[in-house]
């Protein structure tokens, strides 16, 4: 995206939850006056999915409230009903909690929101001076300390996800006894900070990241190669002469047991809530780069995209 991530700017979440009571803009009144409450995870992509879902809510009528909640603690408060919706999900950064949801019936699959993902482990393209062999993960073996500092030596560094956002990196690195350490990343904005200071001093640097992205626009950067497999890459069990890496994301929208009960019209609406790459990388770059709000750049979309959010909610 450009997902999962994303950065946290204390204004942009106060204008993320600046919701109010919406106008009735539809025939159809809403089947509930209680407000749906709308998860809101820390990254800039899925907060304006978060907020252009409610807003086109907000246009049938209904009262909406977004509420911050955690990438994990999030599927258990939709399990339980303490959360309605969530319009971007990656399913395969939440993976065991998000497949016993949906087993046990207590979310609900709404389908793909559109976005095509990817995620890995990226570097810049300088690097594969220092690491001859890159693109290909076995490389990395060889030249571990390229990438290493005084804390990790003899291991390489590698800068994983934000703790709450799982432990895939984690997952990867030990079941292919790869010589690197991970050391999680403090938050998308912190990541990115790291990302464009180490680029700039043309220093070593390896992390995990995702596309869409609006630093992609920005900087060159080279995924690691992984070996194609047929079927599932299951990361935990994976081994060094055929590790296939990351199994990539759909990003899926989710909502609970009874919303589509309560709410009908809002289910319906969710089931063909459509948004894509493009879309997103110009959004988040406004947000990212040049330093607008969530909620602006949010209404921008709906008032550029008329045509697309009606058809939604006829």
């Amino acid at each position: 995206e450009t997902k999962k991530m994303r950065n946290m700017r204390p204004g942009l979440l106060a204008a993320a939850l600046s919701f109010g009571t919406a106008t009735l803009a539809q025939a159809q009144a809403p089947e509930s006056t209680d407000p749906i409450k709308i998860a809101v995870n820390e990254w800039t992509g899925q907060m304006l999915s978060a907020q252009i879902a409610g807003e086109v809510l907000k246009k049938m009528g209904y009262n909406v409230e977004l509420v911050i909640a955690g990438a994990l603690l999030q599927l258990a408060a939709i399990e339980q009903g303490e959360l309605d919706l969530n319009p971007e999900v990656w399913d395969n950064s939440v993976t065991e909690a998000y497949t016993n949801g949906l087993a046990s019936g207590a979310i609900i699959a709404a389908g793909p929101l559109g976005l095509e993902p990817r995620e890995g482990w990226v570097y810049p393209p300088y690097m594969e001076e220092l690491c001859p062999g890159l693109p290909n993960y076995m490389a990395l073996y060889d030249c571990a300390m390229a990438f290493g500092t005084a804390e990790t030596f003899p291991n390489g560094r590698l800068v994983g996800y934000p703790a709450d956002w799982g432990t895939r990196d984690i997952d990867v690195v030990k079941a292919i006894g790869l010589p690197f350490n991970v050391v999680p990343g403090g938050s998308e904005g912190a990541m990115i900070a790291e990302l464009k200071s180490a680029i700039a001093a043309k220093q070593p640097i390896l992390m995990m990241f995702w596309e869409p992205h609006w630093i992609f626009a920005e900087e060159e950067l080279n995924f690691v190669e992984w070996n194609a497999i047929e079927g599932e890459c299951i990361e935990e069990t994976q081994v060094k002469e055929t590790a296939c890496g990351f199994a990539q994301a759909e990003a899926q929208k989710i909502y609970s047991d009874d919303f589509g009960a309560k709410y009908p019209a809002a289910a319906a609406m969710m089931g063909k809530l459509t948004l894509t790459n493009a879309e997103h990388n110009a959004m988040i770059l406004e947000v990212d780069q040049k330093g607008r709000t969530v909620g602006e750049v949010a209404a921008d979309w709906m008032a550029k995209h008329e045509s697309v959010w009606t058809t939604w909610i006829q």
